[in-house]
């Protein structure tokens, strides 16, 4: 299946540019206190569908975790530094958008790990029968060495 274009996945996902954008500003609205609604809004409209979409899955993964703070606190504890208060602060300094691939690169990472962990508990039988092959001594068959000169 093909993927879909930016404008077919806004309007065929949120009914169109309009509801996407108040979605956003439904989610991230109350983050920013520089700007009103209002401005945000008008800002979004301008932007990019690409753009839109991937702001709304981060707003929507920062929004299920509980906020930009648990966020660092989860990419911290995922990536095996949970205790250590000065990497979470310094997360937090990070962009929304780094600290979600953050988790999701270390949640990936960790669930690899798992399953290779699982995998090496149960021996394949070629894996035991090549451990019980002796092996033959590759020094003793390496030709000598040219005397070039």
């Amino acid at each position: 299946m093909a993927t879909k274009s930016p404008l077919a996945r806004v309007k065929d996902e949120f009914g169109g540019k309009d509801k996407l954008v108040d979605k956003i500003v439904g989610l991230i609205g109350s983050q920013s206190e520089d700007e009103s609604k209002d401005d945000l809004r008008r800002r979004l409209l301008g932007a990019a569908n690409s753009k839109l979409v991937r702001l709304h899955g981060v707003a929507t993964k920062v929004k299920e975790l509980g906020g930009r703070e648990q966020l660092a606190t989860a990419a911290a504890t995922e990536m095996g530094h949970g205790k250590d208060k000065d990497f979470v602060e310094k997360l937090s300094t990070y962009s929304t958008g780094r600290l979600v691939d953050m988790l999701g690169s270390a949640r990936r990472r960790s669930q690899r790990a798992s399953a290779k962990a699982a995998r090496q508990g149960k021996p394949r039988a070629a894996a035991a029968a090549a451990k019980t092959t002796p092996k033959a001594d590759s020094k003793a068959k390496a030709p000598a060495p040219s005397a070039r000169r």
